[in-house]
């Protein structure tokens, strides 16, 4: 009994330690939301022109905020092709009724290769309007402050970054009103999140889907999956079941025998 015990009670350390390393580790990236916040709309930022901008003068209509950065050889291009796809399929107008503002968040990232993304993926998507789609840059101060405040959370790894995957309703006085998440949104979340903004009706999103599965690999230079996390969740999952069914299951029947 004295073994079994010292077993139950060792596997629950194992269990808790897994745990609260896995709440720390997620503490490094992420989203966490600051609905009914005002982002600070006096930071400045630089287009694909090389003009100085705030998003003061930018954002007079609802916006959509997408963090990403240029080289990224993971989730951003597919995030920004995810935008795409739901800008061609809302019955929402680009750039009358809402826009999109991209910023980057790597201070390395210059308004030349700004325009290159913003070229590829407005002509791909938004048939040419440059208007509605706008690719930013800035320095690693500005860029902290805005991340900071919307509650975007990145990690360098070398060159790169480990980041989470999500896009950022934001009204025309510069509220965040709602968090859509992953890398394919459908029209009617995009079509809500956008008129949720124009009238600051902020919104917990009912999904929250973070791509928490996957790391950044230096060596391939990818984002790959995170074996070790889904192992080791695999691996609490069974020894639950084991404590459940050969531990704690046969004591009860013991006691109803005797």
């Amino acid at each position: 009994m004295k073994n079994k015990l010292f077993l139950i009670l060792s596997l629950l350390f194992a269990l808790v330690f897994s745990a609260k390393s896995q709440a720390d580790q997620s503490q490094d990236v992420g989203v966490f939301e600051h609905l009914g916040k005002t982002i600070p709309l006096d930071l400045k930022f630089v287009n694909d022109k090389y003009e100085t901008v705030t998003l003061r003068q930018l954002i007079d209509k609802p916006t959509i905020l997408s963090f990403v950065y240029f080289d990224c050889p993971g989730l951003c291009s597919p995030l920004l092709d995810g935008v795409g796809n739901v800008i061609k399929k809302s019955e929402l107008k680009l750039g009358i009724d809402y826009q999109v503002i991209t910023i980057s968040f790597n201070f390395r990232d210059t308004p030349d290769k700004a325009k290159i993304k913003k070229d590829k993926f407005v002509d791909k998507y938004a048939k040419g309007n440059g208007n509605g789609w706008i690719f930013l840059t800035t320095d690693s101060a500005t860029i902290f402050k805005i991340t900071d405040a919307t509650g975007f959370k990145t990690k360098a790894v070398g060159l790169d970054f480990v980041h989470p995957s999500a896009i950022i309703a934001v009204s025309p006085q510069g509220m965040i009103t709602r968090y859509l998440y992953g890398i394919t949104f459908l029209p009617i979340d995009f079509k809500m999140a956008i008129i949720e903004a124009n009238k600051e009706q902020p919104r917990t999103s009912i999904q929250k889907l973070m791509l928490v599965c996957y790391t950044y690999d230096p060596e391939n230079k990818r984002f790959g999956l995170d074996v070790t996390k889904i192992t080791g969740s695999i691996i609490i999952f069974f020894l639950l079941v084991f404590i459940v069914v050969y531990i704690i299951k046969p004591k009860r029947k013991n006691k109803q025998q005797q």
